[in-house]
């Protein structure tokens, strides 16, 4: 998921108007991302929260105004955002995968799991979703390889997974640091990755 905090996993930024809103209303659409992309959130925000005080049912507008809340590092208020959406329109995967970003970006890879797994139960061909769920997979196992060398540090093949695991994961930010628990000592070995 694709995201600003977590930039492994990948966020859905667009949704098919085809989906969800005729032509007519794409220059509302349009003006909001408009403002978000020329870096005036503030803007973008009270734009689409008028925008949905008129039309609080349009899921296009309300998912934009979930971005938006994730692009101001606002996570609790996005988590809560994408939640309503899923919970009225559960037949849209790209809510749960939003939701997936964000729940990974607080180290809830469970939670991300679950959401992932509904966004392709809804669409199976979510590419943007398997790549999410396989960073997930990821982070999961790099989880369970610290437990292993917890409970057997004596154990030699644990340590080559997990150092492959975090040449995967090297962090760009200091979010993403906290993201990847740290190796011990013997197991910390630099490297440069160049970011997606």
């Amino acid at each position: 998921m694709k995201h600003v905090a977590f930039p492994k996993l990948s966020i859905a930024f667009a949704l098919l108007f085809s989906l969800w809103g005729s032509a007519a209303y794409a220059n509302d659409y349009d003006d909001v991302n408009a403002l978000l992309r020329q870096g005036k959130p503030n803007e973008a925000l009270a734009k689409a929260d008028a925008y949905i005080a008129g039309k609080p049912r349009d899921p296009q507008m309300r998912f934009l105004r979930g971005v938006i809340l994730t692009e101001q590092k606002k996570q609790n208020e996005a988590i809560a955002a994408f939640t309503q959406l899923t919970q009225d329109f559960p037949e849209l995967p790209e809510p749960y995968n939003n939701l997936a970003a964000l729940y990974a970006a607080q180290s809830k890879f469970d939670q991300a799991r679950a959401a992932l797994e509904q966004a392709l139960k809804l669409n199976p061909n979510y590419a943007t979703a398997h790549e999410n769920l396989g960073d997930v997979y990821a982070r999961l196992a790099a989880q369970e390889y610290v437990r292993a060398q917890q409970f057997a540090s004596t154990n030699a093949s644990v340590g080559p997974k997990l150092t492959l695991l975090r040449e995967i994961f090297t962090p760009k930010t200091q979010a993403d640091a906290a993201v990847l628990p740290a190796a011990p000592p013997e197991v910390r070995k630099p490297v440069g990755r160049a970011s997606k």
